[in-house]
């Protein structure tokens, strides 16, 4: 999977390849395998923050449609980018890490093959712009 956000001016780097098992091995192990969320300097994590969001006391709010709440937070490596429902994104220098970790309630989640099909599965691509889901 490779991380494309519009708000680089780099390309991103391309995701570690993951090692492949040998087709005759055990099937539960292939299984755990499987199953295993993705982890590394390769991985994207992604995060819904519905309330809104203040960063040393100044609320966020989207420089597109003016929304204030319903965020999703996107961590690469050590940065953090916001993610608005009308698909409007940012990297953002105030979120460290150790804040995103700090945020993570459930630390399972599901697992997208990219990251347009994360944003399109949870509504982030623009098609929810100027609606709030509660």
């Amino acid at each position: 999977m490779t991380l494309v956000l519009r708000t680089t001016d780099r390309p991103a780097e391309p995701a570690p390849v993951l090692p492949v098992l040998p087709a005759g091995t055990d099937p539960l192990l292939q299984l755990e395998y499987e199953t295993q969320p993705p982890s590394g300097p390769g991985a994207t994590r992604c995060l819904s923050h519905p309330r809104e969001l203040a960063l040393r006391g100044i609320p966020v709010m989207c420089t597109a449609c003016r929304a204030r709440r319903d965020w999703l937070l996107i961590n690469h490596g050590r940065h953090v980018w916001v993610c608005c429902r009308c698909s409007n994104q940012w990297l953002e220098g105030e979120i460290s890490r150790a804040d995103f970790d700090a945020l993570i309630v459930i630390p399972d989640g599901t697992t997208y093959p990219s990251v347009e099909q994360g944003l399109a599965a949870l509504g982030f691509d623009g098609a929810f712009a100027g609606t709030y889901l509660d």
